[in-house]
Order: structure tokens, then C-alpha cells, then sequence
């Protein structure tokens, strides 16, 4: 269990790295920051699909399709849902809206369990309800404060759910859904990156050995993250998700960004919810290991 924390927690921290490198790529913009990492990452994943096993996942999925080619489309969307978000956390930093994404991923694990509720008919705890009554509150105080949410906070809180969900219902939800999700984006990739993809790195040659950098990172993250998803429980591994959405809050405030006095009403209480979430989380580890022991 041990190493899947160390690989949960490293993820976290790369994800959060990376989000601060990404502003030492200048004059790349968040577009072709995009396409590179993407372009970097996918051989990366290709290695990992086969070392993984789930070739025949995907060798099923492309039966599906040439059996019902109007699937396309739904894997299109798919893709275009998991796109934008890998989009936006490379240009927020770049940006000053990094803590308005930051304030998504805090949201995500709310409205998921939201979703679960009145999509799959999941029942809430009393913690559960506590939490989204805390997130509500935040959420009013934003709307009071500026009549809505932000845009890119919108995106990740809506935009992740919408994407899990489709993938559940396409039966995509596996290594080899997420392989082709990305080969997808790849034509938009190289279109961002350009028809002259080196001439930034002749004005600036820093970038020759920066950019090969952010695919290692980003490769590495997403092996951390994968492997860990499989090493420790459901419950710890969704706990230890929320590292992340903190690391990028201080790598925000490290880029400049500030917490206005008035916004303070917004992120304390969904930064509590999260708490809450988090403290029903591990009275659950902890009630099981008594339990267990007690077995």
C-alpha cells in the first residue's frame, strides 16, 4: 500500500510541477504547449497500453466501431471532452487563471458525487450531504459576488464528470479508451503546434531540452497515477486526490495570483467540504482496518 501512496503523491506533485513549468516555455502558447505534450506523451502511453495488457480492450473497442460506425461521433465527443481540459491546465498558468482551475478540481469530487446521486441513483451519506451543503454555500457566495462562476472553473467542474460518465456509458472507461481518446486529439495537436514547429527554438534554445522535459514529466505523472489507481483501495486513492487541486492553488499563488478579500466566502467553504469529504474518507479506512483486525 505504502508504494502506492508514494506513487499517488508523486503524481500529484508532477501534475502540480508541471503546471508550473509550463510557464517557463515562453513564447510557446498554452496551444502549443498542448500539442507538445500531447505529442511527447502519446508514444509513452502506447508502451504502457501493451506493457498493461489492455491491447484486447481496444482491439474489442475497434470491433464495436467498424460493427456500428456512428460510434465515431461518441468517441469524438469523448475525446474533445478530455482535450479541452488538458488544453486549459496548460494555458490557466500562463494566464493568471490558475486559481480559478484550481477551484474546478476542488468542485470535481462534489459534483461527482452529485452525478452519482441523481444520475445513478448513489446514495449520499450524512458527511456527503454536509459537503455539498458547504459547496453550495461557496458557490452562492460567488454567484452574489460576480453573478457566477467562473469559465474555466465551469469547465473542470461540469467538463470532468460529463467526460467519466460518457465514458462509462460507451464502455471506454480502460486503458485502451484513454489511448484512443488521445490519438483522436492528435490531428489537433499538430495543428497547434504549428506548420514551423522548431522556429521558437531557434530564437529561444532553452526550449530544446524544456519541451523533451515536459513529455518526460508528463509521461511520468501519468505512470505514477496509473500504477497507484491499481496498488491502493478506491477510497484511499480518491482521498489522495485531492493533494493535487492544493498543490496548484500554492503554485497559483507562487505565479503571482492572489485570493481577494471578498472571494475568501468562495473557497473556504468548499475547502471545507473537501475536509469533510476527506475526514468521511478516513473515518471509513479506519472503521474498515478495526474491523478487519477484529476478523
Amino acid at each position: 500500500m505504502l508504494k502506492g501512496v508514494v506513487l499517488s503523491v508523486g503524481a500529484s506533485a508532477l501534475f502540480g510541477g508541471m503546471y508550473y513549468f509550463s510557464t517557463l516555455l515562453e513564447p510557446l502558447t498554452g496551444e502549443q504547449i498542448f500539442g507538445w505534450r500531447l505529442l511527447l506523451t502519446l508514444p509513452f502511453l502506447t508502451g504502457l497500453l501493451y506493457a498493461s495488457g489492455d491491447t484486447a480492450k481496444l482491439r474489442a473497442l475497434f470491433g464495436r466501431l467498424r460493427r456500428q460506425p456512428s460510434l465515431l461521433l461518441a468517441l469524438i465527443t469523448s475525446s474533445a471532452l478530455v482535450g479541452v481540459q488538458l488544453w486549459l491546465f496548460m494555458w490557466a498558468p500562463l494566464h493568471g487563471r490558475g486559481l480559478q482551475v484550481s477551484l474546478g478540481y476542488f468542485l470535481l469530487p462534489l459534483v461527482m458525487v452529485l452525478a452519482g446521486r441523481w444520475v445513478y441513483r448513489d446514495k449520499l451519506s450524512r458527511w456527503q450531504w454536509l459537503a455539498a451543503g458547504c459547496a453550495t454555500a461557496g458557490v452562492a457566495n460567488e454567484l452574489l459576488r460576480i453573478g457566477g462562476l467562473s469559465w474555466e472553473t465551469l469547465l473542470v467542474a461540469l467538463g470532468y464528470p460529463a467526460y467519466f460518465m460518457l465514458r462509462r456509458h460507451l464502455g471506454t472507461d480502460h486503458l485502451g479508451g484513454l489511448w484512443l481518446d488521445m490519438l483522436i486529439q492528435l490531428p489537433v495537436a499538430l495543428l497547434f503546434i504549428g506548420a514551423a514547429p522548431f522556429a521558437p527554438f531557434v530564437s529561444h534554445p532553452a526550449l530544446w531540452g524544456l519541451v523533451p522535459l515536459l513529455g518526460v514529466i508528463s509521461a511520468t505523472a501519468l505512470a505514477c497515477y496509473i500504477f497507484a489507481s491499481r496498488l491502493i483501495s478506491f477510497s484511499l486513492f480518491g482521498l489522495l486526490s485531492y493533494v493535487e487541486p492544493v498543490l496548484l492553488v500554492l503554485v497559483s499563488l507562487l505565479l503571482g495570483e492572489r485570493i481577494g478579500a471578498n472571494e475568501w466566502l468562495t473557497y473556504l467553504p468548499i475547502w471545507t467540504a473537501v475536509a469533510v469529504l476527506v475526514l468521511e474518507g478516513a473515518l471509513y479506512l479506519n472503521n474498515r482496518r478495526a474491523a478487519l483486525a477484529a476478523a
